[in-house]
């Protein structure tokens, strides 16, 4: 494996394969592309042991914290997951082909925009295996052509993914360059990847601040990146308590390593009194830890001292940040100075307070009365999602079908001539 992950120039020998395939994969009819995920979906299926297997050596070299051993975690529950989502999107509409907006212009032309591939898509993800799956399906349903590279401590996981991808590209006639994984863990091949201007078409980094920075600084070829998962739940004084515990219970703790977790808890003066000791001692039962505002301390002393790089911090972890606020306009303008433009949740039974905080925040998704962790492409109806898009071009909240289109011009003419 070692003089295979070195080898100079591997990036740009798979990305002008990928390039063939690409084109094979964009004008394939609807029902091969879904051919392709349902027999990608049996090959997870039936090498399930396999998959397990390679987890297992990827656990035993693993030595991070429980809550990315959560995320780099293969079951058989997970496992099945990853082939229902393929199945999920073999059952969405085919986003290619789509007819998004014609016309007619007064000299008889009709004019067309039509969505189409991106082409070769480079996915750099770190230690959550199922991404390649969720992002190999993807560009498959959407007639893209995509390299993989995951984190070193998933590299046994992600080449057993891969190999169902492929197994399902070969049962369906397309062809396998269409899917494909860098085949070493060295970091260079990150470099060549953010190099290959004219040969990858996109990147999508799917990973921590350090991973999308360099991602972003690096890169010679556009980049679809999401910032941090800095999620906020606000509980206003007209929550129903029953409610907010328990979905801010699971908006933390569900899986407290994915991005979709909360990590800074908003509660409004006129409750915390009555509310937040309920809530530290539900949550401290499922292993959460505090950091805390004074505000937040003066009713539950033995909270931790926030410091406001706490409030910057995606924990990933079962951390939770704490702070008292005052109204709406409050948890507001805590959200703008600390936010990441990912997802923010307000629970409260007053809709015209809803309302104000839908409209004032200025992240990729808003939520009313539900748990942040819903901000996944799945639970969207998406099938699947590459990442969640905090940028304002191109794509904004969770990466589905639709989101890894771009589209062509179509001019449909009877003869015209420009004077």
């Amino acid at each position: 494996m070692q003089a295979e992950a070195t080898r100079p120039g591997a990036i740009e020998a798979m990305a002008r394969a990928a390039r063939v395939a690409s084109r094979t994969l964009a004008q394939s009819p609807t029902a091969i592309r879904d051919k392709a995920l349902w027999a990608a979906a049996s090959a997870l299926r039936e090498t399930r042991t396999d998959l397990l297997d390679a987890n297992a050596k990827d656990l035993e070299a693993f030595t991070g914290t429980p809550a990315f051993r959560d995320r780099l975690t293969l079951t058989p529950e997970r496992i099945e997951a990853m082939a229902a989502g393929l199945e999920d999107m073999a059952d969405l509409p085919d986003p290619v082909g789509r007819i998004l907006a014609d016309w007619s212009r007064p000299n008889g032309l009709k004019i067309r925009r039509v969505a189409t591939p991106v082409g070769v898509l480079g996915v750099i993800y770190e230690s959550r295996p199922n991404v390649g799956a969720d992002a190999a399906g993807l560009c498959i349903k959407s007639g893209n052509a995509v390299i993989l590279r995951g984190g070193s401590e998933s590299f046994h996981s992600a080449r057993a993914i891969h190999a169902a991808m492929a197994a399902g590209l070969r049962a369906a006639g397309l062809p396998e360059e269409a899917v494909q994984i860098a085949p070493g863990t060295d970091r260079r091949y990150v470099a060549e990847m953010l190099a290959a201007a004219g040969l990858i078409d996109l990147i999508i980094p799917r990973g921590g601040r350090s991973l999308v920075e360099r991602v972003q600084n690096e890169a010679r070829v556009p980049v679809l990146a999401h910032a941090e998962g800095l999620c906020h739940t606000y509980i206003h004084a007209a929550a129903d308590p029953k409610m907010a515990r328990s979905i801010i219970a699971n908006a933390k703790m569900r899986r407290p390593g994915i991005c979709g977790a909360t990590e800074t808890l908003l509660i409004d003066a006129a409750i915390a009194p009555s509310l937040l000791p309920l809530i530290v001692e539900d949550l401290k039962e499922l292993g959460c830890d505090f950091r805390a505002d004074d505000r937040a301390r003066a009713i539950v002393p033995d909270l931790k001292p926030a410091t406001p790089q706490d409030f910057a911090t995606e924990w990933l972890d079962a951390t939770l940040s704490v702070a008292t606020v005052d109204g709406v306009d409050s948890a507001l303008e805590h959200i703008a100075r600390y936010g990441s433009g990912h997802t923010e949740a307000i629970i409260t039974s007053d809709e015209t307070v809803a309302t104000r905080f839908l409209n004032g925040t200025d992240s990729a998704v808003v939520m009313w009365n539900a748990s942040t962790q819903f901000c996944d492409g799945g639970e969207f109806g998406f099938g699947a999602e590459i990442g969640i898009a905090t940028g304002r071009i191109h794509a904004r909240g969770p990466v589905g079908l639709e989101q890894l289109t771009t589209f062509r011009y179509e001019v449909l003419g009877s003869g015209q001539i420009r004077p």
